[in-house]
């Protein structure tokens, strides 16, 4: 392609490259080329203190540059493109997008330039809202691979998961390394929806408590869990337990073991079953609750909880609330920190 430039003899090259580059006037979209005397500098302008060398006017190699984002690439009316997601969630070599009903007609050009600008992507698959107390995505495979099982890594640890049969979040990974950072040695922890056991293989291998009980309903989840806990060699710190979390009370009496930590990682739902949790706590037990809430309401969540919990003479103190993602434009996935203690009279 045609542009300006100078030629440079090759001894005097490197020293007119760093000044052009200064000055910022080599043109980032061509090639500088060479032959056996000169090297040629396709240029925006001449500057007045370089007009003793000899201007050109030559084809230069054009630069490929890769499109930053997907949404750079896709053929849709571009009225439309503004609407398109600026995230997704990345599992592994599969990503999981969300779109709006006005987009669903080009979903399968979407997908394709999410492939085209992801090298690492073999599926992409278009999401709906999960549903059931299993938790499982409705899910569409719009690009790719027909493929919805994957290995996703992180610190270090290895899940393997199907994403059309097993809840899976990439976007917890900081949480469960900092709830992991959060346990202390020889305590009791239990995982009530386990499901691939990220959270319970993430305290297992980076703190040191006496074991890890991770619970779930779902068979997939149990056996994905079961798998995941032998790939990353924790067998001997975590039990699996295929369950209703209903049932963790009785459950808990026949083992003789009381939760120094709870995990209640089920959004939506995980209010439903707090009382539950209440049953099986030490004398003083921290929870990790996870509740997926309108900013509004949060408040009166957390009064709702203190209410359960006087109910079940267990006083709730220490609340730590956090904001840890947005789920949809009013609404966010928060997880809450707190410290449950017994009443004297039932300690």
């Amino acid at each position: 392609m045609l542009s300006k430039g100078i030629r440079v003899e090759i001894e005097q090259a490197e020293k007119i490259r760093k000044y052009l580059s200064k000055k910022n006037l080599i043109r980032k979209n061509f090639k500088i080329k060479r032959d056996n005397k000169f090297i040629y500098f396709p240029v925006e302008k001449i500057p007045q203190e370089l007009s003793y060398y000899k201007v050109i006017e030559s084809e230069f190699e054009k630069i490929k540059t890769k499109p930053k984002s997907y949404r750079e690439i896709v053929p849709i009316p571009d009225k439309l493109k503004h609407e398109l997601p600026t995230s997704y969630d990345t599992i592994g070599d599969i990503i999981l997008i969300k779109l709006q009903e006005n987009l669903l007609d080009y979903k399968e050009k979407i997908g394709e330039s999410l492939l085209k600008t992801n090298k690492n992507i073999k599926t992409v698959c278009l999401t709906k809202p999960i549903k059931g107390e299993l938790r499982i995505r409705d899910l569409e495979v719009i690009a790719g691979k027909k493929c919805t099982k994957t290995l996703h890594k992180e610190y270090g640890l290895k899940f393997e998961v199907d994403v059309s049969k097993i809840y899976f979040s990439p976007r917890l990974s900081a949480e469960r390394k900092r709830i992991a950072n959060l346990v202390r040695p020889g305590e009791i922890v239990v995982d009530m929806f386990a499901g691939a056991a990220p959270f319970s293989i993430m305290i297992a291998k980076y703190a040191h408590p006496k074991i890890v009980y991770a619970l779930d309903k779902n068979k997939n989840a149990v056996e994905y869990a079961l798998y995941n806990i032998k790939r990353n060699n924790l067998l001997d710190k975590i039990e699996i337990i295929h369950t209703d979390a209903k049932k963790v009370h009785s459950i808990f009496n026949q083992k003789r073991v009381k939760a120094n930590r709870i995990i209640m990682n089920l959004p939506f739902s995980s209010f439903l079953f707090f009382k539950y949790a209440l049953k099986i706590i030490a004398n003083s037990c921290i929870i990790h609750y996870y509740d997926i809430l309108q900013e509004e309401k949060i408040k009166g969540r957390v009064e709702e909880l203190k209410k359960i919990a006087k109910e079940n003479k267990i006083s709730l103190t220490n609340f730590n609330v956090r904001r840890i993602k947005t789920y949809s434009p009013r609404e966010f996935y928060m997880g809450i920190d707190i410290t449950a203690r017994k009443h004297a009279d039932v300690a």
